[in-house]
């Protein structure tokens, strides 16, 4: 690869947790990964381009998934890549993508921000970035998510109060799955990897030596801030990425000029910004991603799965390839749950969350509860009060005071059941939930639930309920037909099983 190579649909950067096995996946799927971070030239025996990069692929914080921004070719290719490492791999399109500039109205002001309401409103044709495209339409929104941001104060050269109007851009997209908000900024920004324009600002006199001999200037009004990868660029790229850059402000100039003011329009999109993506990584995905990198370099069973948990968890991995990399063989069967619990938990006695994942991309919790056991073999038992509110879905049983869920979850399994008691231990049902691949982390297990599920009423009667929904959720095409097939494989060997 040259120097040269401009962003385009084969181009992709990657960090995180998960860079090693993907870049080893982009590859073979034909993409070219460019500005490798050190660990990366050190372990594949490869040349990687100091270039912009069509697509940026950022590991989340919570490091469940990743997220996927830039143009909409390329984050088609990385999204069709990364979708193929396991079933249990979903992906969902970003309502408020990264880059997009909207007319927003303050709804609330808190301690270090305000909550600012976006809207979906109406984009100028010729103005929306490229956030919509034919390779991303496909690919379902997140549902159920209102379309508003957070500005920190630090971000605002003004007071901001309730009922405010101003333009905004998202500045940080947020996990569907997470409890954050995007993050806005009112200095609006264009980017493409080694460049970025800044409009507003002056120019940046600290930019790499070859910026000098350029022959385009940052548009009128807008200042430039180089990447420190630019500083090893060669001079085609640095020209590569001060065109994009330099096209897409103009082209946002031009969305403002022929818009409404905040005041008349608030809210309302101005631009679209790049296409945004996220892809969340299921239990079968994550060792996917362990066999891709097992290609590279030693790479213990469970890797992304026991780093997924925690910094300290993925510190530790890191460790033990290092010293020990004749660990770095085996398979799923191989994980070492007792030994990744014994030092990072659950343990019997901790309180732990069930995180219940849903196929459009939201993630609700059922509550906290108390581990009563844990078995070396990749069992924990949680047990939940319940609030003696509402009622026990197709159960039919309302719930009492006093009840208990008792759930027992198996690392690995498809499926989970919950057995309901009364306060005097009488079984009031047992429901089965149809879910991806179980993964019990140190404070939650998490799953993405699957719509189907089968109950066992107190006398006796089994029944298969939400074959429906399940059908919904693919038609919506939130759920691949592959994975729904699987749960409905499972759910009619629990029904025999019952």
């Amino acid at each position: 690869m040259s120097g040269g190579e401009e962003a385009d649909d084969s181009t992709v950067r990657v960090r995180g947790i998960y860079t090693t096995a993907l870049t080893r996946l982009f590859e073979d799927r034909g993409l070219s990964v460019v500005q490798a971070s050190p660990p990366i030239r050190d372990r594949f025996d490869d040349e990687f381009a100091v270039a912009p990069a069509g697509a940026a692929v950022s590991t989340t914080d919570d490091r469940q998934g990743v997220g996927i921004a830039g143009d909409s070719g390329a984050v088609a290719a990385a999204l069709d890549a990364a979708r193929g490492v396991g079933t249990d791999a979903l992906a969902w399109r970003d309502p408020t993508p990264r880059g997009a500039v909207y007319a927003g109205e303050v709804t609330e002001t808190l301690g270090s921000g305000a909550v600012v309401e976006l809207g979906g409103g109406a984009v100028e044709d010729g103005g929306n970035g490229d956030g919509e495209g034919p390779e991303t339409d496909a690919l379902p929104t997140v549902a159920g998510t209102d379309p508003e941001g957070f500005l920190p104060y630090s971000k605002t050269a003004t007071h901001v109060e309730e009922g405010d109007r101003l333009r905004v851009q998202v500045k940080e997209p947020a996990a569907p799955w997470g409890s954050g908000r995007p993050v806005l900024d009112t200095t609006v920004r264009v980017q493409a990897g080694l460049a970025t324009l800044v409009r507003g600002s002056s120019p940046d006199t600290n930019g790499p030596e070859l910026a000098d001999l350029l022959p385009v200037d940052p548009p009128e009004g807008w200042g430039i801030d180089w990447d420190r990868a630019a500083d090893d660029a060669g001079l085609d790229a640095l020209g590569d990425a001060l065109d994009g850059v330099t096209e897409r402000a103009t082209a946002l100039d031009a969305a403002f000029d022929d818009a409404p003011a905040p005041d008349e329009a608030a809210p309302y999109c101005y631009w679209g910004g790049e296409a945004t993506v996220w892809v969340w990584f299921g239990r079968e995905s994550r060792f996917g991603l362990d066999e891709r990198r097992r290609d590279v370099t030693a790479t213990m069973p469970g890797h992304h799965r026991t780093k997924a948990a925690t910094n300290g968890a993925s510190a530790a991995v890191d460790f033990v390839e290092a010293v020990c990399p004749d660990a770095g063989t085996g398979d799923e069967t191989d994980f070492p749950f007792d030994a990744v619990t014994r030092q990072f938990g659950p343990m019997e006695g901790d309180s732990v969350r069930i995180d219940h994942g849903k196929p459009d991309g939201r993630l609700f919790s059922l509550g906290t509860g108390e581990v009563t056991r844990r078995d070396a073999d990749g069992t924990v038992v949680v047990e939940r009060e319940m609030s003696g509110r509402g009622s026990y879905d197709a159960l039919g049983v309302d719930q009492q005071a006093g009840d208990v869920a008792v759930t027992k979850l198996t690392e690995g399994k498809w499926w989970y059941p919950t057995v309901y008691r009364g306060e005097d231990g009488e079984k009031r049902g047992t429901y089965v939930n149809i879910c991806t691949p179980v993964e019990v982390f140190p404070s939650a297990v998490r799953y993405v639930d699957l719509h189907v599920d089968v109950v066992k009423h107190a006398d006796g009667r089994v029944e298969r309920v939400d074959d429906d929904e399940l059908d919904a959720a693919v038609a919506a095409g939130h759920v691949p037909e592959a994975l729904a097939e699987k749960a409905r494989n499972v759910a009619g060997a629990v029904e025999n099983a019952l």
